[in-house]
């Protein structure tokens, strides 16, 4: 019995202890499946592409207070941010520890992940800084901490560049400096003028930790260090108002510097520096700012915590360079025979060097936007030979582009290159419509295959004509230089592309790429409005322009630097001039080159531009009172609040060859765009908390749309003016119109198109608005009907002609630019009209997106994105027979509404049976309301 007893007690006790163990397994599972489960959901949100200023590891940073941005991923779906954390740190073994000695913003309950402005303790020049970010989400996930991110800082005041002096060659006598010439004013004298190039040893005898170039020379830099370039740049630093400012370039030079002796190597080119008057090359300006100069600061910071600079001083050698000629209009010739061997690297013996010139600069400033690099080469698709017995190389697209020339020959063998758009009818190039002689020159200095590529000069062009060489493989009886290859190197800024775009009509696909050629051909660190004959920065195309560049290349810093030389070429009067940097002052005319608001309103319109694509306010604060004197300067030009100055509707298409408007009177369309001007203004100054001058600028506005509409509507037909296209939709573009007439004169602008067979009149103002008008009054049909063709001018004409990038005129015109960047406002529409990716109303870098894709003319299917500052937007639909799919893709942290056509007896269902909302419809159309993620919707 007791024996029983204890066993039973025995097996209890077992049994309990067996529970407990298999209780204690169990919770262990538990709290791993539960930790495990934390970190799953904690990786299904993580933080990338961190950038400073826009930029992802900028160095040489100037901004004492710059802008961080991230963007968030997510395999789940409805993902919003709900707080970030940053941390900064001064050093990475800090960053790497979780300590935010520099800033620590704590956990911050906000949704922000764009344009969140630096907080933390004041940042040190030349300093570099280690930053990363968390963020919870609305799921209650944590991230995990990003990649390192960092910023380097640039030289914040004039102090930091430690005595470094600006250096020259040469000085340009006071008497020739001419900083604002007058086109066809006569020179004062004639004369080349040297090329230099500078160099100076230096010895480091510690172990290295990082090494630093702060350097700008005027008007381009090529930097070399013991032999080699430094940076993959090129026509460095970007082009200014050098009375006013210069910009410097900033370089980690840290695997280039070695124990022992060092060199550094500098070369200078004009650019528009200095535009060498030289009678036989082609100029299109004059402009004087002085001879070539440079300045240049190399830190080089050791492990053991101190630091030595290197400054550029009159100890710097210089001497002549083998660049005997450089001209950004005229071209740039090279003899290799004056090449020096080994003057970068250390030891060279420069005892016949003289000492360099110590010189006044202008004030200098980071540069912030991309630089300008070499993309595409494009080698020869046909050779032929000319009556001369000279040859024509095709190369098959027209681009902005040096050449790379390889050839074998006899000392002094002279190869001249002539680039152009066009041939004529014997094969030959020419020049009329790009302005010339423009060249490339070199001289052989026999040495078996040489290789050369210009520094200091680019231009437009698809043909190259060489003189004094043969192709190789091509008869040679008479011993010529032999060309082993000749190919273009296309140069452009080098923003990143954020958009894409295809589709199922071969026309449009063409016409994206046309568009996209004049875009990068005109993108380098100025807007131009062509590579070749003009190459300044023409305002009204940043504005109109504006929303085409942005879909397709992240160029808000590039946006940016045009405001800082709109404010640098601002007169005292308040007058932005049609040209920033303005080096050169038209007056064939009067002032119409110089005095256009359609023009000139890129001063207010453009910071407007930046905070709806980017969420940017800093644009419309800093410029402000540019914004300012510009408006007020309007108000002293306008005759009963009416503006008559200026150019008009360029290039539209009237019954004379084009130039000034011709269809549309002049007054319509500048003071459309006053009104517009105000009104943008009122909205600014309401959102930076200036409500004085937002009243102001509301009651002004009403009066100049009082004077417009008595003016030029004529009530009895709800036209405007002459009823041009440009006329009628800019007046309801820009809110002029009356809600009881809008109708009225969209139905007027639609029947003037129609009744021309579906083509085009409006130009380079008001094309824009055409485009804009119709696709906000769901008039995308037409739009399609005015865009298919190629037997009227438009941009199927262009392309049937042979064009590979926009060109000047509707037309194709074979007497103007057949590259330039003004007429390209369908790039606009193919995103947002057939990709249907939009912002919503009162939106901000597309946080709130709109997806609305076209189903016009024979378009079946079209495959759009768009990387936003959240992340890519996607819209890809396909059209078969009765049924429709649309598979789209939101960015975390932000919300959409779709548009789905849906006719009677037809149903929406998301494939992979992800939840939506639908809300209703609309003019026709389903509307779904939807968070982040991938999506993919079919109506049948």
């Amino acid at each position: 019995m007791l024996y029983q007893i204890y066993y039973n007690k025995l097996s209890a006790l077992v049994t309990c202890r067996n529970l407990f163990k298999q209780a204690l397994s169990m919770l262990f599972v538990l709290m791993f499946l539960v930790f495990s489960s934390k970190n799953a959901l904690g990786q299904d949100i993580s933080v990338n592409r961190l950038t400073c200023g826009y930029l992802v590891n900028p160095i040489g940073v100037d901004f004492i207070a710059p802008n961080l941005s991230w963007k968030l991923e997510s395999s789940k779906h409805n993902v919003m941010q709900t707080a970030y954390q940053i941390l900064v740190s001064s050093s990475q073994a800090n960053l790497d520890k979780h300590i935010g000695d520099v800033w620590d913003t704590k956990k911050v309950n906000s949704s922000q992940s764009i344009q969140v402005k630096y907080s933390g303790a004041k940042l040190l020049s030349t300093k570099t800084y280690y930053w990363k970010i968390r963020v919870w989400d609305n799921y209650k996930n944590e991230s995990a901490w990003s990649k390192t991110a960092f910023w380097q800082m640039g030289l914040l005041n004039a102090e930091d560049w430690k005595g470094a002096k600006w250096i020259a060659f040469d000085k340009l006598a006071d008497s020739n400096v001419n900083i604002l010439p007058t086109d066809g004013k006569k020179d004062k004298f004639n004369a080349n003028n040297v090329l230099p190039m500078f160099r100076k040893d230096f010895s480091v005898t510690k172990t290295i930790k990082k090494a630093t170039a702060f350097i700008s020379g005027l008007g381009h830099f090529e930097m070399s260090l013991n032999g080699a370039k430094v940076g993959d740049d090129f026509l460095a630093p970007g082009w200014t108002k050098y009375d006013k400012e210069a910009l410097y370039v900033t370089y980690n030079i840290t695997k280039q510097v070695k124990k022992g002796g060092n060199a550094i190597g500098v070369m200078l080119g004009n650019g528009f520096y200095y535009v060498p008057p030289v009678k036989d090359r082609y100029r299109k300006l004059k402009v004087a700012y002085g001879y070539p100069k440079m300045i240049c600061r190399v830190l080089v910071e050791y492990t053991d915590g101190t630091s030595e600079n290197v400054i550029s001083n009159q100890n710097w050698k210089t001497d002549k360079s083998p660049v005997t000629f450089s001209s950004i209009y005229g071209g740039e010739d090279y003899n290799a025979n004056l090449e020096q061997k080994g003057w970068n690297v250390p030891g060279f013996n420069d005892g016949n060097w003289k000492s360099s010139l110590i010189v006044d600069g202008p004030k200098l400033n980071a540069q912030k936007e991309e630089p300008v690099k070499i993309f595409d080469n494009f080698s020869a698709k046909n050779i032929t030979s000319t009556i001369n017995g000279e040859w024509v190389y095709d190369l098959g697209q027209n681009s902005s582009a040096i050449i790379e020339l390889k050839v074998r020959g006899k000392k002094g063998d002279t190869i001249k290159i002539t680039p152009a758009e066009l041939i004529k009818e014997d094969g030959s190039v020419t020049q009329k419509n790009i302005g010339g002689p423009s060249y490339f020159s070199y001289i052989l200095k026999s040495d078996g295959l040489e290789t050369w590529r210009p520094k200091f000069f680019y231009t437009g062009f698809r043909y190259l004509q060489v003189k004094g060489g043969v192709p190789t493989g091509k008869g040679n009886t008479s011993g010529k230089a032999v060309i082993e290859d000749l190919r273009a190197l296309h140069i452009r800024n080098a923003a990143e592309p954020v958009g894409k775009f295809s589709s199922s009509n071969e026309l449009f696909n063409k016409t994206f790429k046309l568009i996209d050629w004049s875009i990068k051909s005109n993108m380098v660190s100025v807007f131009t409005d062509c590579p070749h004959r003009e190459k300044l920065g023409w305002l009204e195309q940043l504005h109109l322009m504006g929303n085409s560049v942005g879909y397709n290349y992240d160029a808000a810093p590039l946006f940016k630097k045009a405001l800082q030389d709109m404010k640098n070429s601002q007169l005292p009067n308040g007058l932005i001039p049609e040209i920033a940097p303005e080096y050169v002052k038209f007056e064939w005319g009067g002032d119409m080159f110089r005095d256009s608001p359609e023009w000139g309103s890129s001063g207010i319109l453009l910071p407007w531009y930046l905070y709806q694509w980017y969420g940017d306010k800093q644009a419309m604060v800093g410029y402000y009172p540019m914004m300012q004197r510009y408006i007020n300067y309007l108000a002293t030009k306008a005759d009963h609040h009416i503006l008559s100055q200026g150019l008009g509707d360029w290039y539209d298409l009237g019954p004379k060859p084009p130039g000034v408007s011709q269809l549309t009177p002049m007054g319509v369309t500048g003071t459309a765009i006053y009104y517009y001007d105000l009104k943008i203004l009122e909205k600014m100054a309401t959102l930076l908390g200036k409500k004085a001058d937002a009243i102001t600028y509301s009651k002004l506005a009403v009066e100049v749309r009082k004077s417009f509409n008595n003016k030029f509507f004529d009530s009895k037909t709800n036209q405007y003016a002459t009823g041009s296209q440009a006329a009628n939709a800019m007046a309801v573009y820009m809110g002029l119109v009356e809600d009881k007439d809008k109708v009225a004169v969209i139905d007027n602008l639609v029947r003037d198109i129609r009744d021309r067979k579906n083509s085009l009149t409006a130009g380079d103002i008001g094309y824009r608005y055409v485009l804009r008008v119709l696709e906000d009054a769901g008039k995308s049909d037409v739009i399609f009907d005015m865009n298919s063709r190629s037997d009227v001018p438009g941009y199927g004409m262009q392309i049937a002609k042979g064009a590979t990038a926009l060109t000047e005129s509707w037309a194709a015109l074979p007497t103007v630019s057949n590259n330039h960047f003004m007429l390209g406002h369908l790039m606009e529409w193919l995103y947002s009209g057939i990709g249907g990716i939009r912002q919503a109303e009162n939106s901000t870098a597309f946080k709130n997106i709109k997806i609305e894709p076209e189903i016009v003319g024979d378009l079946t299917s079209a495959d759009v994105s768009y990387n936003s500052p959240y992340g890519e937007i996607s819209s890809s639909w396909k059209k078969t027979g009765k049924e429709f799919t649309l598979e789209v893709n939101v960015p975390a942290n932000t919300t959409a509404d779709v548009y789905l056509p849906v006719s009677v007896n037809q149903k929406v269902s998301e494939i992979n049976n992800v939840a939506f909302q639908t809300i209703g419809s609309e003019q026709g159309k389903t509307k779904i309301s939807i968070g982040s993620g991938t999506y993919k919707f079919n109506v049948k």
